[in-house]
């Protein structure tokens, strides 16, 4: 009666060993964003870096204006 047994046990233990990779399943579509109370800060807070690039880079030509005036 074991040896009856024996025989699909290996042939399991063989393909369990085998050195084929395993088949990628497929990813779950990710989850729809939740609107959080931070959204609208964080909008704010962009903003904000866009301007105050904005006005970085007026100070900087306003820099560079003074400098050629004053060779």
């Amino acid at each position: 009666m074991k040896a009856w047994l024996f025989l699909p046990l290996s042939l399991f233990a063989l393909s369990a060993c085998s050195g084929k990779p395993p088949t990628p399943k497929a990813e779950a579509a990710p989850a729809p964003r939740v609107a959080t109370p931070f959204d609208d800060l964080k909008k704010q807070e962009q903003k904000a870096k866009d301007v105050q690039k904005v006005v970085d880079q007026q100070a900087e030509q306003q820099r560079k204006q003074v400098d050629a005036a004053e060779q």
